[in-house]
């Protein structure tokens, strides 16, 4: 039978032993796993893994096994609490534990009756007690890379950007991510173009897919992954970044219960990335128009319509590209039909190294003229295609046919023009000189240029 477990390491420790979560996978393959949780007061000291095969009474049974192995970092009872795994794309729980790490534990010594007899005991050599371990660096095959999907892109069309860390299969040096989420967070500010919309994949856990490059295997690690969508014509450059790994050097001569590492750390570094950034070719909606492969899915709620009853329809565009820079059809109403602002639904589906999705726009409409109406008179959007480097335009291909009395008149009638023309049949429409107000003018123009005056002689005497 199938059966995924959590192993939890012993309740108690001494401060020089190291405390372990171990996850195995019996009867199947440990396909993949997420990552182990941090532990105040342990710190990760590195993965190892096992797997074993039985056979009992001619049946086989399997398991592998994953071990994170914690130190800790001072005496004290510290609590694990209740986490979750990801193994092999399922959720699995673990309830925690307390543990109590007390004073260093004294290495069981042999029990050597003749000891008082030699002043050395060669095997103090042999299990690493009595030299001072030698370490040494080894020379690593891992390395820091920051690639794209194209050399060049026009403005809006999407540049998958990856930053990953690639490790030889052959690679002898032992290697671990350090502080990664804080480093991720200082990385991004530097790769993140300011003259770019970035749909970020969001990447939470790093696991090793195998890739070959130039003949060699390698274990890919993802560590950010993004589409930037250039908003101008200025090129993308992603400037060399730095990721600080540990790295440890391993003993000279390893004994079988000595220290046989030391940590140590190491920056990697990638190199820069410039993208060429190209204008669209020449168009009246060059400035407007969204950048992506696209296609139409329309939906109608019926192609048999009554005058001045609703009906409803969809127009939804789905594909690649910038999903979020997608603009609504432009849609005029006529004598014909009277169309309604849209309801907008978005989906945006990141994964496989491209963003694709869907944009819908939801019309009610209601018909206002008897008679036969090709829709695509009314919807049409328009975008440019990078694969085929040409403008295309999206439009319906539903035709409707409306019966029924025309409403156009009853839609003039029943607007209302407000009260100033509501007195209008009871005012008198008979037409007045306006010459004998002349003479209040002049009386107006002469009491203003004596208030004029009087203010002045007030002014002047003070």
């Amino acid at each position: 039978a199938q059966e995924i477990s959590i192993t939890l390491g012993p309740d108690e420790i001494g401060e020089n032993q190291a405390w372990t979560i171990t996850i195995t996978a019996s009867n199947e393959r440990l396909k993949s796993y997420g990552d182990f949780p941090e532990i105040e007061g342990f710190r990760m000291r590195g993965t190892s893994s096992s797997s074993s095969t039985q056979i009992v009474n001619g049946q086989i049974s399997s398991s592998q096994s994953v071990t994170m192995t914690y130190a800790p970092t001072g005496q004290g009872t510290f609590t694990i609490d209740p986490f979750q795994i990801k193994i092999n794309d399922k959720m699995y729980s673990s309830p925690g534990k307390t543990v109590k790490v007390g004073p260093p534990a004294e290495r069981q010594q042999r029990n050597d009756p003749f000891r008082s007899f030699f002043d050395h005991d060669p095997a103090d050599s042999f299990f690493g007690r009595d030299e001072k371990t030698e370490f040494v660096d080894v020379k690593e095959d891992a390395f820091l890379a920051l690639t794209t999907d194209k050399e060049s892109a026009y403005v809006g069309e999407g540049i998958t950007s990856t930053l990953s860390f690639y490790v030889a299969d052959n690679n002898r040096a032992p290697l671990q991510f350090h502080d990664l989420g804080k480093q991720l967070s200082d990385i991004l500010k530097k790769v993140r173009p300011e003259n770019a919309w970035e749909e970020n994949f969001n990447i939470e856990n790093i696991n090793g897919e195998p890739v070959t490059i130039g003949g060699k295997r390698y274990t890919q690690y993802k560590i950010y992954q993004g589409v930037f969508y250039p908003l101008n014509a200025e090129d993308i450059r992603f400037p060399s970044v730095g990721l600080e790994m540990i790295k440890y050097k391993v003993a000279k001569n390893p004994s079988f219960f000595g220290q046989n590492r030391q940590e140590d750390f190491k920056t990697f570094y990638s190199k820069p990335k410039t993208v060429r950034v190209k204008e669209l070719p020449p168009h009246p909606l060059r400035e407007q128009v969204a950048v992506g492969d696209y296609l139409l899915d329309e939906r109608i709620s019926s192609g048999d319509l009554e005058t001045g009853q609703s009906f409803s329809y969809q127009f939804n565009i789905y594909g690649e590209g910038n999903i979020s820079a997608i603009n609504e059809p432009s849609v005029d109403s006529d004598e014909n039909f009277d169309f309604y602002d849209p309801n907008i639904d978005q989906n945006i589906n990141r994964r496989n190294n491209h963003v694709t999705g869907s944009k819908s726009f939801s019309y009610f409409g209601i018909p206002k003229e008897p008679g036969q109406y090709n829709l695509k008179d009314y919807f049409k959007w328009i975008f440019f295609n990078p694969k085929t480097q040409k403008y295309d335009t999206l439009m319906s291909s539903q035709v409707v046919t409306v019966t029924g009395e025309s409403k156009k008149n009853e839609s003039i009638q029943s607007n209302d023009l407000g009260s100033f023309y509501d007195r209008i049949e009871a005012e008198n429409n008979q037409l007045k000189s306006t010459d004998s107000f002349e003479w209040i003018k002049i009386f107006a123009n002469i009491l203003i240029l004596t208030m004029l005056a009087t203010t002045a002689i007030i002014i002047f005497k003070k």
